[in-house]
């Protein structure tokens, strides 16, 4: 299943990463002065615009900047390290966890992916790509990389499938 967006029609990751790009960018001329003056203040608005965001598709939706320096890429905001918040209260998985695991080594082959947050009765999944890794948690999802094809294919079908309303 997948969220219906502000119009009714059904939206996957590539909707909602698309629409983060769009709003970026429509406000990165104050985003870049903020830079400038007060760089709290335009990390302020940038999470001020993930949050916005994802509020039309029911979710919480952070922009991180995980490493010093990465906030002044103007031109990967949006397309990479951001935490989706799904469901707060969900601890395990829909589906068989084997399966999630399977599906990554599907799409992005030969890598590395392993059990992760596997403690108080929580289960979780950690995909290594090649530029970085994916946590997979029942509740929400972190990517920690540069949103290629395969990246972008794997979580449409983590919104899909693991991810259900």
């Amino acid at each position: 299943m997948q969220w219906p967006d502000r119009y009714g029609d059904m939206v996957n990751f590539s909707t909602i990463v698309a629409d983060l790009q769009e709003a970026l960018q429509h406000d990165m001329p104050q985003i870049r002065f903020l830079l400038l003056k007060n760089p709290a203040m335009a990390y302020t608005r940038i999470v001020e615009i993930g949050r916005d965001v994802g509020l039309k598709y029911g979710i919480q939706l952070i922009v991180n900047f995980p490493h010093e320096g990465k906030i002044a890429k103007f031109d990967m905001y949006g397309k990479q390290d951001l935490s989706l918040i799904i469901d707060k209260e969900r601890r395990n998985f829909p589906i068989s966890r084997s399966i999630v695991k399977d599906k990554a080594k599907e799409i992005f082959g030969d890598v590395k992916v392993e059990d992760a947050y596997m403690y108080e009765g929580k289960e979780g999944a950690r995909v290594w790509t090649l530029n970085g890794k994916i946590d997979i948690l029942p509740h929400s999802l972190h990517i920690w990389t540069y949103f290629d094809d395969d990246v972008m294919l794997y979580c449409d079908w983590l919104l899909e499938n693991v991810y259900q309303l």
